[in-house]
């Protein structure tokens, strides 16, 4: 009957650990944390087997061979709970390159007990009922508990120092490891006395207790694991201080640009920041930039707080900015670039057109084979010419020096108005300019620019009316001279320029003109929405 009720024990225990593990491999998160945790729940897998093999054993061998399978599952579990534990935590550094040497305990475990019949420290009388134990395995009992008891004790540090983030887990851990324990300490030395092994079922408590960590409280959470993977691969620095303004945390970036140590004083980092700027950098500053080596970099802080407003830690970021002061110096070597082509092109489209007019036609005053009436006409010409590309080149001059007027529509026009000599203008604006049009400024200077210019070159006009009207729909633009007018209209490079440019903006334009009545030119231009 006993026999019965240790193995319904032992399976209920089995049943529960290999849920555990189950439940791990489904939720496939592939990391050091959890595959140290899955090997921890296989190695007490692996001590329950034993136990099972050891009720049904019949002979010496095959009880020595079932206790060294349960002797190496316990020798392979202490060792991996610790790295389990610091892993869990994330311990500093220096504790992680601790964890690396644990496996040398079950390694000397292992082969401890392999060679025990050799020299019988491990078990000193191997008996086929109960075998006595030697002095090595109360030796390596210790430091198995000790393992135990010390990441127990980490996994209750981090619970004080971060309450809100890991109580139900590391509580649900704890017991899920004291409470075996403690049942195997009392049972190993002798102060519970019973026909049947209780460590199993108490190893199925605990796997009710890992069940419900995993799947009410998050155990092995992949969020906070790809969190923290994500920060310490990410391409900058990031550097935490707890309350006490000590260095905590590092990731890669931060370790591989500066030379940071676990603990070290917050005024450190400042000194190492100016050592590497070559000027004093103040850290906490909430932001600063500085050069280094040819890199430019943005050093930027913040403070994690709790739900009470009390500061619990303090993050220093730093990040290359290279890139994007690189980006914006060739942004506006572009921009002056541009700016340069288009004046240049606007001078040769426009005074560059006048002055060679002038040049031709005072190669045929300089020919003199004319008569004075035509003397005196290509005289006046030239004079209406001189005028225009004076104008022209004001107008360029302007856009160059000062771009005050590129602000609203009215100064546009305003600006191109006093830039005439020699004719009256007459100006007229209906309306309340909006944001809406600020699109279109530098089109409607261009626009006007060049119908004024065109009708001090050719019309011999006296008077140009401009008359802006702001709708609430559409921008319209009326430009009248009381020139010579002409009959059939010509759309060349200035004119059709202009009508490129507004139907660009998804307006229209009319250009009409009567022989001795002048020549006119309407633009309508539709109004942008404002976004909010």
């Amino acid at each position: 009957m006993i026999k019965i009720f240790s193995v319904i024990l032992l399976l209920i225990g089995l049943s529960g650990m290999t849920g555990s593990v189950t439940w791990i491999l489904r939720r496939g998160n592939n990391n050091r944390v959890t595959r140290l945790f899955m090997l921890c729940q296989l190695s007490i897998i692996l001590w329950l087997i034993s136990q099972l093999l050891i009720l049904f054993s019949i002979n010496r061998e095959q009880r020595w061979l079932s206790y060294l399978i349960g002797n190496l599952g316990i020798c392979i579990f202490s060792p991996l709970w610790l790295m389990f534990s610091a892993e869990f935590i994330d311990a500093r550094p220096l504790v992680n390159r601790l964890m690396k040497f644990l496996p040398l305990i079950s390694a000397a475990a292992a082969a401890v007990i392999l060679t025990n019949p050799l020299h019988g420290l491990y078990y000193s009388d191997f008996s086929e009922k109960k075998p006595e134990y030697g002095i090595l395995f109360y030796i390596f009992q210790v430091v198995y508990y000790i393992c135990i008891i010390t990441g127990i004790t980490m996994m209750c540090v981090r619970h004080i120092k971060e309450r809100d983030k890991v109580t139900n887990q590391t509580i649900l851990l704890t017991l899920s490891a004291a409470v075996p324990m403690a049942i195997n300490t009392l049972t190993v030395t002798g102060f519970i006395d019973t026909r049947i092994e209780l460590t199993p079922l108490f190893f199925a408590f605990s796997s009710i207790l890992i069940l419900i960590a995993l799947s009410r409280y998050g155990l092995l959470n992949i969020n906070r694991i790809a969190i923290n993977e994500t920060i310490d691969n990410l391409p900058g620095g990031v550097i935490v201080f707890d309350t006490d303004l000590s260095l905590t945390y590092f990731n890669k970036y931060a370790g591989s640009l500066l030379d940071l140590t676990q603990g070290m004083a917050f005024g450190s980092l400042a000194s190492l920041l100016s050592e590497m700027a070559g000027r004093a950098v103040d850290p906490d500053s909430a932001a600063e930039e500085f050069t280094s080596g040819g890199h430019c970099y943005s050093l930027r802080q913040t403070f994690c707080r709790d739900k009470a407003g009390r500061t619990m830690a303090r993050i220093v970021q730093i990040n290359d900015v290279t890139e994007y002061f690189e980006l914006a110096k060739a942004e506006r070597q572009l921009s002056i670039e541009q700016e340069r082509n288009r004046i240049a092109q606007e001078i040769h489209d426009s005074a560059g057109h006048t002055f060679t007019l002038i040049s031709s036609i005072a190669k045929v005053l300089l020919a003199g084979d004319i008569s004075v009436q035509e003397d005196e006409k290509l005289i006046r010409e030239i004079d209406g010419l001189s005028r225009s590309g004076v104008t022209q080149l004001r107008c360029s001059i302007n856009n160059l020096r000062d771009d005050e007027f590129m602000t609203s529509v009215e100064k546009a026009v305003r600006s191109v108005a006093s830039s005439l000599r020699g004719m009256e203008c007459e100006l007229c604006f209906q309306g309340e300019e909006e944001h809406r049009f600020d699109f279109c400024i530098r089109e409607v200077y261009d626009n006007c620019r060049e119908l004024i210019t065109n009708a001090m070159r050719y019309s011999e006009a006296k008077r140009i009316d401009l008359i802006v009207k702001f709708l609430a729909d559409r921008l319209e633009i009326y430009i009248f001279d009381n020139g010579k007018g002409c009959g059939d209209i010509r759309e060349n490079n200035g004119l059709r320029g202009i009508r490129e440019r507004t139907e660009a903006l998804g307006g229209s334009v009319r250009f009409t003109s009567v022989p001795g009545d002048g020549f006119a030119a309407v633009m309508k231009i539709p109004a942008k929405e404002q976004i909010l």
